[in-house]
């Protein structure tokens, strides 16, 4: 008996899944050989519903049976026997746009031993604002992920107005709009914004709004790092509602949080917010890594937006102007205070510092912490761990079920630096640790936050579920091994329990080892006609 079933969206069809596997009837086609055999496995679909026992056949890249397939042939076979088998995980929110680039980076090995097929690029407003040239220059190089582009506000910003803080003339609005326009033919996703670095900082909600509007109308999203994830967390989520529905665009908010022990417990508060903005109409949505620290630059931790005009040069000419030095001071005093423990992963300048927390290294060396912060600085783009988070906002915001999991890393080898951790163990951490050990929430709900929600809030149609027709992007693990390695003192650590990562039908990762093969593909939005120049 042929049975042929449709699954359209994030509906669970478990009742219909298990009627079917009783009666040995595989949904999709059933005439063997399979290119691919991923056999007796538990499948975890994607959709939040329970798992179920079944085999996953694969043709040309696709999944083209899934059910009880014994006794079919294979070209290969994977035994998923005692194993979780679910869809390949997206990562939403991610910074591999350079190191993609890279040869030594663009493999990506430290996502693919986490279970990842596909990283979204382009975030917190910053990367290439030309999406063709990016994505034809990742795939002419070849790469080990497949990865979405959506346009950096920040950079686009950039490019067109500069680093100064004032609005746009006429002109320059429409060349940002132009080229938003451009970006979203090309094939970019959606655009992101970063409102707490310069120059993205320096946009006002009109300016926002006018080139949110020209991505919505080619069905793009709006990914934002909002203005605020400390004491004006509910008023930057506030901008970006309204942003959201004068735009008439889907909403995206990156690494939602609350920041400052002050402000723990405001992200309940932050939660109610998006959720009367979804009971009024407007899809809004979030992301999440799974660790009470944050990572950014240390300028950015240290000095608020409006003392950073003109970039990393200008602050740091400022702080070492004698005029103007002593005021600076007490501005990144307070922040020392308000944000307590911040960790160097990153020093060019003092290069034994790395993985030393600002304030050890003060009281080790008799200095006043200040001191030890702008001698930091001055060695440029330095990277700092911020650990400003509560763990029960953590716990409390990954049981949300419109909360997706994304890391807000990038690919990585060691280089001798000490970065957060979330690069190499984000979706081990969620799944392993926190479903599967602590029980915060379920295996499947974890599953969904990093493959089928995900998928969804993309409008990536093809991935993110073990469905007939999807492409196979797959992930085969042992839930009871799958647990993160990485730590804030050996953040390179792989993580344990993946067996097998399977991108478009051939393996990435093979028993637990990455495969020499670069089968990621940049996945270009479907374009609408080219934009006249």
């Amino acid at each position: 008996m042929l049975v042929r079933i449709r699954v359209s969206g994030c509906v669970a069809l478990p009742a219909l899944v298990a009627a079917l596997l009783a009666s040995g009837a595989p949904s999709g086609r059933a005439d063997p050989p399979w290119d691919l055999l991923v056999a007796g496995g538990t499948l975890i679909d994607g959709t939040g519903g329970p798992p179920f026992r079944g085999d996953v056949g694969v043709r040309n890249g696709r999944i083209a049976a899934v059910g009880d397939l014994a006794g079919s042939t294979a070209a290969r076979r994977i035994d998923a026997t005692g194993k979780t088998v679910a869809p390949g995980f997206i990562d939403l929110h991610n910074h591999a746009d350079d190191a993609l680039r890279d040869p030594a980076t663009r493999q990506a090995a430290n996502y693919l031993m986490q279970g990842c097929t596909t990283l979204v690029t382009g975030n917190c407003g910053y990367g290439p604002i030309d999406a063709r040239a990016y994505y034809d220059a990742l795939e002419s190089q070849g790469i080990g992920v497949n990865v979405a582009h959506l346009l950096p506000h920040g950079s686009l910003r950039e490019a067109v107005v500069g680093s100064a803080r004032r609005p746009p003339s006429a002109t320059e609005l429409a060349r940002m709009e132009h080229l938003a326009d451009v970006a979203m033919a090309d094939g970019a996703w959606g655009m992101s914004t970063g409102l707490q670095y310069v120059p993205g900082s320096f946009a006002d909600k009109d300016e926002l709004i006018a080139v949110a509007r020209r991505v919505g109308r080619r069905g793009g999203i709006y990914a934002s790092h909002i203005r605020d994830e400390g004491d004006r967390l509910l008023q930057s989520l506030e901008e970006a509602v309204e942003i959201g529905r004068s735009a008439e665009i889907r909403v995206h908010i990156a690494h939602f949080k609350a920041t400052k022990q002050r402000n723990w417990g405001l992200v309940r508060g932050a939660a109610r917010l998006i959720e009367q903005a979804r009971g009024s109409g407007l899809r809004i949505t979030a992301d999440q890594y799974p660790y009470d620290a944050s990572s950014t630059s240390l300028l950015a931790m240290l000095l608020p937006d409006e003392e950073r005009e003109g970039g990393d040069a200008a602050v740091l000419a400022r702080l070492a102007d004698p005029a103007g030095a002593p005021r600076l001071r007490s501005v990144v005093a307070e922040s020392l205070r308000e944000r307590g423990r911040i960790l160097l992963a990153t020093c060019p300048r003092r290069p034994e510092w790395i993985g030393r927390e600002i304030h050890a290294v003060a009281a080790a060396e008799g200095r006043d912490p200040v001191d030890v912060a702008l001698e930091a600085a001055q060695g440029g783009d330095v990277m700092a761990v911020n650990f400003g988070m509560d763990e029960q906002d953590v716990r409390f915001v990954m049981q949300l079920p419109w909360v997706a999991t994304a890391s807000d890393g990038t690919s990585r080898i060691d280089d001798g630096s000490r970065p957060h951790p979330r690069s190499f163990g984000t979706f081990p951490r969620k799944l392993g640790f926190y479903a599967v050990r602590e029980r915060v929430v379920t295996l499947p709900f974890a599953v969904r936050s990093a493959t089928g929600l995900p998928a969804d809030i993309l409008g990536i149609a093809d991935r993110g579920y073990v469905r007939v027709g999807a492409v196979a992007d797959l992930v085969v693990f042992d839930h009871e091994a799958l647990v993160d390695r990485a730590t804030y003192e050996a953040p390179y650590a792989a993580p344990d329990g993946v067996a097998w990562v399977v991108i478009g039908g051939e393996a990435a990762v093979a028993e637990g080892r990455p495969t020499p093969k670069l089968l990621g593909r940049p996945l270009r939005r479907g374009a609408e006609q080219p934009v006249d120049e």
